[in-house]
């Protein structure tokens, strides 16, 4: 199998499997100099840890990063500082039942990647869904950890907006309150309706999609080129790599296409620190796929876990027809633990940009 790598310069490179004795990541091209702890990384993949909610996976998994190169300790061993040289690390599995998952060996779960690993591949592992799993995304929110480190100043946040039919309101958005509740929501009011919805879904064992918010602050005019290397493009991209991702928005997205010319252009005028300032951000602070130094926002839809309890019509590998109700332990909404890995991914992307930008024009 290939393509295991996404960035040009801050290259990632994931390996593992859900129900494998490890998940880890290579980072090629982070630049010397970069100080970190590994208590800071740990913070994001917390937000992403499986089985500390009612509302998603009860998978308990410890998600501790371990290091193995590229890197030396300072300050009796509390810091870590990058040498340039490739980084891996890696996250061992825990907890994994693999067991719930051979009564579907021979069987294509309906909405999952088995028949399409099967078709072209000819085999596939069927534990939990092996690299196809959202387990795999632990390993990028620690890549992201140390993307954010690269760009000076860099604020990356995340924020559900929408779970099935329920949407914050966003008069309401305060992003002290995405840290209080188990939903991420910037809306307090909001979360309340989504643990009632999520509760009473949990009951009957379906599952539901939900819409996440990324905006990243503090991100230099001028990264991002035309015409194929556009940071929306890799924006984009990047953030459809993530599992169960089925839709991506740069600033107003879809909604661009009901406004009118005098609605959607984002008017200037200059700033008393002699710096333009724009008066809107329907563009999502990227115009022409250069970004304009305003904030970064990007949205993506997330379908419904496809692993649910209710018997579903399929065939199994001989092509017979058959039914297939998923065991196992599953989210919900994967769209809640989805937060932090598209907070990671836009922080590479954008990490990725920063490096490109210096090596061709120099440094911002």
């Amino acid at each position: 199998m290939s393509h295991n790598t996404f960035g040009h310069l801050f290259r990632v490179t994931t390996w593992g499997e859900s129900h494998g004795a490890a998940l880890g990541c290579v980072i090629d091209g982070c630049p010397p100099g970069i100080a970190f702890t590994l208590t800071e990384i740990q913070a994001y993949l917390n937000k992403r840890r499986p089985g500390h909610s009612e509302y998603t996976t009860q998978r308990r998994e410890l998600d501790q990063v371990e290091i193995l190169s590229g890197v030396v300790s300072q300050n009796d061993g509390k810091a870590l500082v990058t040498t340039g040289t490739p980084i891996s690390m890696f996250i061992r599995n825990v907890d994994h039942h693999s067991e719930d998952y051979n009564a579907i060996m021979h069987k294509y779960r309906p909405g999952h990647a088995d028949y399409t690993y099967d078709v072209k591949y000819g085999i596939r592992d069927h534990r939990g869904g092996g690299r196809a799993s959202a387990r795999e995304t632990v390993v990028r929110v620690a890549a992201g950890a140390l993307a954010r480190k690269i760009v000076p100043g860099l604020i990356v946040r995340g924020a559900v907006t929408a779970i099935g039919p329920h949407n914050i309101d966003r008069d309401r958005w305060d992003w002290s309150e995405v840290d209080k509740n188990p939903f991420f929501s910037p809306d307090a009011q909001a979360a309340c309706v989504f643990a009632n919805y999520i509760s009473q879904l949990c009951k009957t064992g379906s599952s539901v999609g939900a819409i996440v918010e990324i905006v990243a602050e503090n991100v230099p005019a001028g990264l991002g080129a035309p015409v194929y290397a556009k940071l929306d493009q890799d924006i984009a991209s990047f953030l459809m790599s993530i599992n169960a991702v089925k839709g991506i928005e740069i600033g107003d997205g879809f909604a661009a296409a009901h406004l009118t010319g005098e609605e959607n252009a984002d008017e200037m005028r200059m700033g008393s620190d002699g710096k333009p300032v724009f008066l809107s951000n329907h563009a999502g602070g990227i115009l022409g796929g250069i970004s304009n130094g305003q904030p970064i926002v990007a949205r993506f839809a997330v379908k419904p876990t496809s692993s649910i309890l209710t018997p579903s019509r399929s065939i199994d590998i001989e092509g017979n027809d058959v039914n297939v109700m998923t065991k196992g332990r599953h989210d919900p909404c994967v769209g809640i633990r989805a937060v932090p890995v598209g907070e990671a991914m836009v922080a590479c992307a954008i990490a990725d940009h920063y490096l490109r930008h210096r090596g061709q024009v120099g440094c911002i």
